[in-house]
């Protein structure tokens, strides 16, 4: 079975039950996430061996939120213990024409003072396939950056492979670099990369031609510009997809991606949300989705990309971070039923 590790920040995520705004909320619903923990629970879900490489503080909450992953079939053998404090971020779930909004708390959290030379990565990779990272873990802090390009150097010592979700968050990026500068060592020992319509521009300033993100509608074959323009730059990229999001409004989005691989771009199915429950995490679940893909249909990357996008629209219909959801659930998507009739 092949085995993938992760690496990145979970965070606690307090937010407003229902459709209430910060200003109304009385209480909060409390779960965890973060965009590499949301990947690994994906392919725990999936069937397949992850380990989850973070860093959390010794107390309760840490406790509480290695637990949380545990339940899942994550494995948490290499998280690090130390810092003060587990990063909060605060969810304010949007609807119809008012947007969702996110309010970070998490400076000087126990990932954002990380520093390089605390993970033993020769151990984390020594029998590891995959190692996946995202663009939110260099842009938490100079000392996460550090660590993350020390993980990507010995993953491809060992000959792992490696994928990034770009995940540009203006948010983050305050501790001195622009996310281009710091990204570009770091995506260059990538064999697989990720993003959605406006990641490419953001880091990288690759525009998509004739392209309007919040028109609702998106040109999918615009994309392959993006695809090329990101190979020509990162020559060890062999996979590149790009997820499309066609927002409607907060509550009503279409959904589908697309593939390059260095010979052809394959279009994945379009799903129209139409009564969306939570769509965070959505671009992780993706990953995750791909991720499973590519290692279990290695030769029908049509496949590979339907799966992704399949398993990514099922994602918006469950509250969390997490994407809970089977294969056999996935492939039932994939297959056409898309009635949601019970199953008895």
């Amino acid at each position: 079975m092949p085995k993938i590790i992760t690496f990145g920040e979970i965070m606690m995520r307090l937010s407003p039950p229902g459709y209430q705004r910060f200003s109304q909320a009385n209480s909060f619903d409390v779960i965890y996430g973060g965009g590499e923990s949301n990947v690994a629970v994906s392919l725990a879900n999936f069937g397949l061996d992850t380990e989850y490489v973070t860093r959390l503080p010794n107390n309760d909450l840490g406790f509480a939120c290695r637990d949380f992953l545990r339940q899942y079939g994550v494995g948490v053998q290499y998280i690090l213990w130390g810092g003060d404090r587990l990063g909060i971020y605060f969810l304010e779930h949007g609807a119809v024409s008012r947007g969702s909004k996110v309010v970070y708390d998490r400076a000087g959290s126990s990932l954002a003072t990380i520093q390089p030379g605390m993970i033993d990565w020769d151990a984390v990779f020594a029998d590891a396939d995959w190692f996946h990272w995202t663009g939110i873990t260099p842009a938490i802090s100079e000392g996460a950056a550090a660590a993350c390009l020390e993980a990507v150097k010995v993953a491809k010592a060992h000959g792992v492979t490696v994928s990034t979700d770009l995940n540009y968050r203006a948010k983050l990026w305050k501790w001195g670099k622009k996310a281009g500068e710091v990204m570009e060592e770091l995506v260059g020992y990538c064999d697989v990369a990720i993003g959605n319509e406006e990641d490419a521009e953001k880091v990288f300033g690759i525009h998509a031609p004739a392209t309007d993100v919040t028109s609702g509608e998106l040109d999918a074959a615009a994309y392959e510009y993006v695809c090329a323009k990101l190979a020509e730059r990162f020559p060890g990229l062999k996979t590149i997809a790009i997820t499309l999001r066609g927002s409607i409004s907060a509550s009503h989005n279409s959904w589908s991606a697309v593939l390059w691989d260095g010979d052809r771009l394959y279009f994945g199915p379009n799903y129209e949300i139409t009564h969306i429950v939570d769509r965070v995490g959505g671009g992780d679940s993706f990953m995750g989705g791909l991720i499973y893909g590519l290692l279990t249909y290695a030769d029908d990357k049509q496949r590979a990309l339907d799966f992704a996008v399949a398993a990514s629209a099922l994602k918006h219909t469950i509250f969390g971070d997490f994407n809970l959801v089977s294969v056999a659930e996935v492939e039932k998507l994939m297959g056409g039923d898309a009635s949601g009739r019970v199953s008895r």
